[in-house]
């Protein structure tokens, strides 16, 4: 074999050779990575992430707090048992209109003499500016205003009337001796002319030390208009045209237009008049001469009574165990409590003998 093809042969083996092995080693070199990967590998544990129980606290009960003269939501606790004052108001035609009576939690009116009436006003969070004109008490407007633990504000009153306000259980703030906390107005004449504020009367509580009013008012429930008002046109008869009153109901707002001597009842300051809650309390009534003829009502016991709330009428009772116990009214079927709507109510002292009251 020639030299040359002897040498390039060999060659031509010897790079075939090299590359075989080099092939070889790179195999086995994978071959070896991939023993060793399988020999330890593991497949990957998967871990859960860990479970977060969200702990929501839960919100703190919504407390209300309710006036127990009206029963409407005040702001917090203490207004609960902020001090009532109630006031006598005039309702001769030379006192109206009055200021005052709108803004009001509740009122009762009776006869003073001589078939005219006179409103006996309680107010706690209302503070209308300006109070009367201020007239004198009788003894069943402080028979009625014992269980309210009320300062009352009047100007004089009977010899009945002033020995019960007088007698040391009652906050009495008579003008007589309060000549401060009121004053003459100058636009109307006496004795139609004596008027007071609300911070006149406040000061005068702070001074004498009433400052708060614990009682039990009347039992209370939320306003729902009746789908078809059975009781919207509502008149009653206390004792003549220029004090009979009438209301209308109004079922948008749940309330009672007053109307008086055939006219709409404005409050001087604020408009018409309009009771959340209207009742026709039927009552023994007489005249009795004392320091003059003075009417005389019965207060302790019970009688009849029309409630006018939710534009519907209630037959009900109402009942008056103490002087000192609160009024109260039930059913006159089922004997169940009658709970008032929340807001102005307005108590008439119906005679049995001469007054009466319809609806339609």
């Amino acid at each position: 074999m020639d030299e040359h093809i002897k040498i390039g042969f060999w060659g031509h083996v010897r790079k075939h050779r090299t590359l075989i092995l080099s092939i070889a080693g790179v195999l086995l070199v994978a071959g070896i990575t991939t023993g060793v990967f399988f020999l330890t590998y593991h497949k990957p544990v998967q871990v859960k992430p860990p479970v977060v129980v969200k702990t929501v606290a839960k919100p703190a009960p919504v407390v209300k707090y309710y006036s127990p003269l009206t029963g409407l939501e005040v702001a917090d606790k203490a207004a609960t048992s902020q001090p009532v004052t109630a006031v006598m108001i005039e309702n001769s035609p030379d006192a109206r209109p009055q200021s005052g009576l709108k803004d009001s939690g509740v009122v009762f009116e009776a006869i003073a003499e001589g078939g005219i009436t006179r409103f006996m006003v309680l107010y706690q969070q209302e503070k209308p500016a300006l109070l009367g004109p201020v007239r004198s008490i009788r003894i069943y407007d402080a028979e009625w205003v014992a269980p309210f633990n009320a300062s009352v504000a009047h100007v004089g009153g009977s010899a009945a009337g002033l020995a019960e306000i007088r007698d040391g259980t009652y906050r009495d703030i008579d003008q007589f001796f309060n000549s401060a906390s009121y004053y003459r107005s100058n636009d109307r004449y006496a004795p139609h002319n004596v008027y007071t504020t609300s911070a006149l009367l406040d000061a005068l509580n702070a001074k004498d030390g009433y400052s708060t009013s614990v009682f039990t008012g009347f039992s209370r429930v939320d306003g729902k208009p009746v789908d078809t008002p059975t009781a919207s046109n509502i008149n009653i008869t206390i004792s003549s045209a220029l004090y009979n009153s009438s209301y209308i109901y109004d079922k948008t707002t749940n309330t009672y237009a007053r109307s008086q001597a055939g006219a709409p009842h404005l409050d001087r300051e604020s408009g018409q008049i309009t009771p959340s809650v209207v009742i026709a309390m039927h009552v023994e009534e007489s005249t009795v001469f004392q320091d003059g003829n003075r009417e005389q009502i019965t207060t302790i016991g019970s009688g009849p009574a029309t409630i006018f709330q939710n534009g519907t009428a209630i037959d009900a009772i109402w009942h008056k165990t103490a002087k000192a116990a609160q009024i109260t009214f039930t059913d006159a079927k089922t004997g169940a409590d009658v709970p008032l709507v929340r807001g102005q109510t307005w108590i008439a002292a119906v005679p049995n003998n001469g007054g009466g009251v319809s609806w339609q």
